[in-house]
């Protein structure tokens, strides 16, 4: 019998992580004390969405909550590129830093000091590692050229294209890249060839987009991912809700 091999998902959520991420880590850990094997991370730091790296923090002697987030080189970065190719503006770091030690210990302020300024996914993912949650895991990221080129085929997608002097993620939607203002709202893009290097799986096709690299027996989900993942894509995997955990969408801190 192979070993256990024990994943989760998430796109980097805030440069502290929410509290949700933070019992993932925790439900992965308990189960490998249970079974063995090895903790896998499914870091999706293809996703797009600004709102997803909204930091909660609250006052620590108030009790008040304040949402952070990062700041970046420009809009169209901030509304469509990657977060793995989203640039921090140089001037966020020093600034947030300065708010930060009504929010947490100064020890967690001098490790965001210390966090090297580069993109959105590799700040969340260098503070995770300074907390210590990624102690004996194993990161495997979706933006990673490797792992697209490692992965399945899938129909519905989105890629990693040329936008106004960006790197930005379209859909493949109605035959064509768009990318999405809001509503019923899309910019279409000009035709452009595409690699396997250039894409990543939407919601709906990503698990077995995920499965067909990391090949997990344990899957560990949210409430969230329990209503939309398409189990029957993968019904060689055993399916775990993680541990609950008070004010779940707040920063672990």
């Amino acid at each position: 019998m192979s070993s256990p091999v024990i994943c989760f998902g998430q796109q980097p959520c805030g440069f502290f992580p929410r509290r949700f991420l933070y019992a993932k880590f925790q439900t992965a850990r308990r189960l490998q004390a249970e079974l063995g094997g090895e903790i896998v991370f499914f870091f999706h730091d293809s996703d797009h969405d600004p709102r997803e790296t909204q930091t909660i923090l609250r006052h620590r002697k108030t009790g008040e909550p304040a949402t952070l987030n990062f700041t970046v080189e420009n809009k169209v970065q901030r509304k469509w590129s990657p977060l793995f190719l989203k640039r921090i503006a140089p001037a966020w770091h020093a600034t947030t830093a300065r708010q930060l030690g009504a929010y947490v210990e100064p020890r967690w302020i001098e490790a965001f000091k210390q966090t090297p300024v580069t993109n959105v996914a590799d700040f969340c993912l260098e503070m995770y590692r300074h907390l210590g949650l990624l102690e004996g895991v194993r990161v495997v990221r979706s933006g990673d050229p490797a792992v697209r080129r490692a992965a399945c085929a899938v129909d519905e997608y989105f890629a990693d294209v040329p936008y106004a002097g960006q790197i930005v993620r379209a859909r493949w939607l109605d035959g064509a890249f768009k990318l999405h203002e809001g509503g019923e709202s899309y910019v279409t893009l000009p035709p452009v060839d595409v690699t396997k290097e250039q894409i990543t799986p939407t919601r709906d096709s990503r698990l077995r987009w995920m499965q067909s690299v990391i090949h997990c027996t344990h899957y560990i989900a949210g409430a969230g991912e329990q209503a939309y993942l398409r189990k029957e894509d993968a019904p060689e995997i055993n399916f775990v809700n993680r541990d609950s955990i008070e004010r779940s969408d707040e920063a672990y801190s």
